[in-house]
């Protein structure tokens, strides 16, 4: 793996998602709806939503697209970080980690 850069700026965040046609999602992943959101940045293919689809049950796993202020919301509540690959030449890689900032 190449040189990693910490994250934390919301439009350094953004530009970097953009570059790779990323968008923000959430997981729910506790017992009770909405209790305990996961953040996730989805790429390509998988950003796309079939609006054609039936309504799924409540925490039946998945992801939701949201809206950059909802992310960023639970982003700096929960005091996260988004670790990337550094920019080489010619390469534009995924690669990323979210994680809690360092003390």
């Amino acid at each position: 793996m190449a040189d990693t850069i910490t994250l934390t700026d919301h439009e350094a965040i953004r530009s970097w998602a953009a570059g790779r046609a990323g968008f923000p999602a959430i997981v729910d992943v506790s017992p009770e709806t909405g209790t305990q959101p996961l953040l996730r940045l989805v790429f390509g293919q998988h950003a796309y939503q079939d609006q054609d689809k039936p309504e799924r049950p409540v925490n039946a796993g998945g992801y939701e697209l949201v809206e950059w202020d909802e992310w960023f919301k639970i982003f700096d509540e929960r005091e996260l970080a988004l670790v990337v690959a550094a920019d080489e030449p010619g390469s534009r890689e995924e690669f990323h980690e979210i994680i809690r900032r360092a003390g």
